[in-house]
């Protein structure tokens, strides 16, 4: 296997730039997503990688070799398309193995790669039938068979499982990351679905209109987000945000949303102190506030608002409250026991170790 450079790439179509001054080093072995929302530039670059997109400026390395004019067959790399791309009149034998065909490979040869790529992924019993005859998953699995069969240096996977439903997703999810760690193989993988980011990745590329917003592991992208957009498209449901000033008072520092006020740690201090008198964004994670009456840890002064229940959502594990403070809607995670109604005014617990606070204009975060 071996690792992948980007360096200062850019794509423009026309006057308009796709994809804006990206560069990031995917390690040997590692499994890197690519996600963000639509049109961010998320597929044009991993197509950069594969060489069916010219790369208007910046370097691209897989392992050691620069690869800017090689050609896709040549770069070394297999790629799975989210339409799976099989030939309709081939059986899943001949669809696996015909790249290894046009490479010259002897029949023993193809004969034994297809079958071990079959037997990886369990789908020997397959092996003649053509894809009219096979179920969306398994169509995905001869996909991704044939591009193990090629024995790359490199991965690339443009949303292969979008075309499936919730069940099988979450299904596939789990055997890709098996399928990774069976091969040892260098991955990238692009997704605009945040959980399927965040279950499957070692290190996450967000992106945002064609530039990087953050590279990190999927724990330190949750827990210490650098920007609004971060924080938000991290989690489900997404991060809560309300403005609210802050304010100096006998020597501590309170967030006035003018509904509720929250008393801030001493060690926020010294990052939120310039920011006195000025209006700034907090952040609140659902999970991350709790209903007082099943509260038992304790609470400080000062950490307790209140809000109207305006909607609940029961989902069997969990319910999401949808909570009125009288000037922001807000949304809580709690218990399935839970048994608020709509109308119901409820006190909350917000545990203030876990809160973030942005720059209003510049959306990068404060503390």
């Amino acid at each position: 296997m071996a690792r992948v450079m980007l360096s200062k790439i850019c794509k423009k179509f026309g006057d308009i730039e796709v994809v804006k001054d990206f560069s990031m080093e995917i390690a040997d072995r590692e499994f890197c997503i690519l996600v963000g929302p639509s049109g961010c530039g998320k597929t044009t670059t991993l197509r950069m990688v594969a060489g069916l997109e010219e790369i208007t400026s910046g370097d691209v390395y897989i392992g050691d070799r620069k690869v800017n004019d090689l050609p896709p067959k040549d770069r070394d790399i297999a790629m799975v398309f989210q339409n799976y791309a099989l030939y309709p009149h081939m059986t899943v034998y001949d669809n696996m193995g015909f790249g290894l065909k046009l490479r010259g490979y002897s029949k023993n040869e193809i004969d034994s790669r297809v079958k071990e790529a079959a037997e990886i992924l369990n789908i020997q019993h397959l092996l003649e039938r053509k894809p009219k005859q096979l179920s969306g998953g398994q169509r995905q699995r001869v996909a991704v068979g044939r591009a193990i069969v090629r024995k790359p240096k490199v991965f690339l996977f443009d949303e292969p499982l979008s075309n499936l439903d919730a069940k099988l997703r979450v299904q596939m999810r789990a055997e890709l990351k098996k399928l990774h760690e069976r091969l040892q193989s260098t991955i990238i993988y692009v997704t605009h679905d945040q959980t399927e980011a965040m279950t499957m990745g070692d290190k996450i590329c967000i992106m945002k209109d064609g530039a990087i917003q953050q590279v990190d592991g999927p724990l330190k992208l949750y827990d210490n987000p650098r920007n609004k957009f971060v924080a938000g498209f991290v989690g489900s449901p997404p991060m809560n945000f309300v403005e609210a000033e802050v304010v100096k008072r006998d020597e501590s520092i309170f967030l006035n949303e003018g509904t509720f006020e929250i008393k801030l740690p001493e060690g926020f201090r010294e990052r939120i102190v310039r920011h006195i008198g000025q209006r700034v964004l907090l952040g609140i994670r659902p999970e991350d506030m709790y209903d007082k009456l099943f509260y038992t840890l304790g609470h400080k002064d000062g950490n307790v608002i209140s809000a109207t229940v305006d909607v609940v959502e029961p989902l069997g594990s969990e319910i999401f409250l949808h909570l009125n403070t009288g000037k922001n809607t807000i949304v809580c995670k709690v218990d399935a026991h839970n048994q608020a109604k709509s109308n119901q005014l409820m006190e909350l617990v917000i545990n203030l170790n876990k809160i973030h606070i942005f720059d209003i204009a510049t959306g990068e975060s404060i503390v």
